[in-house]
This record gives C-alpha cells, sequence and structure tokens, in this order.
C-alpha cells in the first residue's frame, strides 16, 4: 500500500503542474498511471477503467482550485466566460459520467486513446484557432458547455484540451484561455465526480475505501502532490518555451496511446 501510496502521489505533481503549466487537462496522464496501479493492486479489469477515469476527475476537484486561483492572482481568469458556461459544463459532464458509467471498460479505454491521438496530434503540430469570432450567445455557451463537459466525462479530464482552443477561436488571449480553463475545470470536476458515485454507487467489483466509483486512497495521494505542485506549473507558464514542452508531451501521449491501444486488442 506504501508504494501505491507514493505513486498516486507522483502521479498528482505530474498532474498538478501540466495543469498549471500546459493548460490541459491532468487526467490525460492520472488516468493511464491509475491503470497501471491499479492493474497492479488486483482490482479486477471491469471496473478499472472506471475507477481512474472517475478518481482522477475528483482529484480535478483539488487541482483546478489551487491552479485557477494562481491564476486568478495573475488576473488571467475570464469570470465572464466561466459564468455563461458553468450551466451547459454542468449539465453535460454530470450525465456524461452517468452514461459513461454504464459503459464497458473496453469502450471507454478505445474513447480514451482516440482522444489521446487527438491530442498528441493537437500539440504536435501546434495547430491554433485563429481568432476568428466573439463568444457566442446563452444558447451556444450552453451547448458548448454540454459536449466539452460531456467529452470531458468520457475521459477524466478538466477540460483544458477543449476549453482552450474554443475560447482562441473566440478571440480570448492564450494565457487568459488557460486560466479560464483552469476556472471551468473546478465544475467540471464536481458534476463528474458526482455523476461517477452516482453511477458506480451499487457496482459489487470495486475495491475497498471505493465511494461509487472513486477510490479515495488515490485520491487522497493525488490531491496532496497536485495542490503544492500546480502553482509551480503557473509559474513556469510564464517563463518557459510552453509550446516546445507541448511537442514533448505530445510524443509522450502518442506512446501511451499506442501502449493502451494494444493492451485492448
Amino acid at each position: 500500500m506504501l508504494t501505491t501510496l507514493v505513486i498516486y502521489c507522483l502521479v498528482g505533481a505530474v498532474a498538478g503542474i501540466l495543469a498549471g503549466l500546459l493548460g490541459i487537462g491532468g487526467g490525460l496522464v492520472i488516468v493511464p498511471m491509475l491503470i497501471y496501479a491499479f492493474e497492479k493492486e488486483g482490482v479486477p479489469q471491469e471496473v478499472i477503467m472506471h475507477l481512474a477515469l472517475a478518481t482522477s476527475m475528483a482529484s480535478i476537484m483539488f487541482t483546478s482550485i489551487s491552479s485557477f486561483m494562481a491564476h486568478h492572482r495573475r488576473g488571467a481568469v475570464h469570470w465572464e466566460v466561466v459564468r455563461k458556461i458553468v450551466v451547459g459544463i454542468l449539465t453535460g459532464t454530470f450525465l456524461g459520467s452517468c452514461f459513461a458509467s454504464s459503459l464497458s471498460g473496453n469502450f471507454l479505454k478505445i474513447f480514451f486513446v482516440i482522444f489521446l491521438y487527438f491530442v498528441a496530434a493537437q500539440l504536435l503540430f501546434n495547430k491554433k484557432p485563429k481568432g476568428g469570432r466573439d463568444l457566442p450567445g446563452t444558447a451556444g455557451m450552453f451547448a458548448v458547455g454540454n459536449i466539452i463537459g460531456a467529452v470531458s466525462s468520457f475521459v477524466g479530464i478538466g477540460g483544458g484540451t477543449l476549453s482552450v482552443p474554443f475560447m482562441l477561436w473566440c478571440n480570448i488571449r492564450v494565457h487568459n484561455a488557460i486560466g479560464t480553463s483552469a476556472a471551468i475545470g473546478l465544475p467540471i470536476a464536481v458534476a463528474g465526480t458526482v455523476g461517477y458515485i452516482f453511477g458506480g454507487w451499487k457496482v459489487a467489483a470495486l475495491p475497498p475505501y471505493s465511494v461509487g466509483y472513486v477510490y479515495l486512497p488515490a485520491l487522497f495521494g493525488i490531491a496532496v502532490a497536485s495542490v503544492l505542485t500546480a502553482p509551480l506549473g503557473v509559474k513556469l507558464a510564464h517563463s518557459l518555451p510552453v509550446d516546445k514542452l507541448k511537442r514533448i508531451f505530445a510524443l509522450l501521449l502518442l506512446v501511451v496511446a499506442t501502449k493502451m491501444l494494444v493492451s485492448v486488442l
């Protein structure tokens, strides 16, 4: 147990830095590493992916708070965007996580792998949407929030890989987009966690110390470490060549995605 707790703390440390540095969901790292840790602990295969996604979503509650507060202190959070999108975010994430709870682990793994390839290509080629329009109206923001929330719930992330490009497309500066994405990650994480707890409440194959699909020992280790490292990621984001780091991270995602795909096939 001590070894796995150390692993969970390391996962949290990496996730916290990534959340602040790159503005992308730490779940892209958390989920694969949790799958590895759960397999080593002998968790039944049929619930491993659900546990990883749910625990990742729960951990993002802590990561996003630490991260968006650090961005807020730098004036980088666009609170008007948060206000307009939050209802759609809550609806899409909750319903998405409830639906994901009923799907097979292999389906969720394949969906996650496809998403990893998408994100890796996005980072590797540094494709940033050009600002071409203003933010949509109330109905449009509700729809966008639902899409971002639903996809985020299926891959256990805080939504940054979707919300940041959307905001750039809507003429929001990159640092504001990253900071606002961190703030949006909190309602995504809360709604997703509630949905996965509800969806996994009566599942019999879960390991001890699980609340629904949320595995508390992993959540504790990740939360403690990520809260400490997220402000460091924010600080690094204002001083390091982020674009180059994103390309390196993209190569890592390609390796992880390919390995997961082979394991499913």
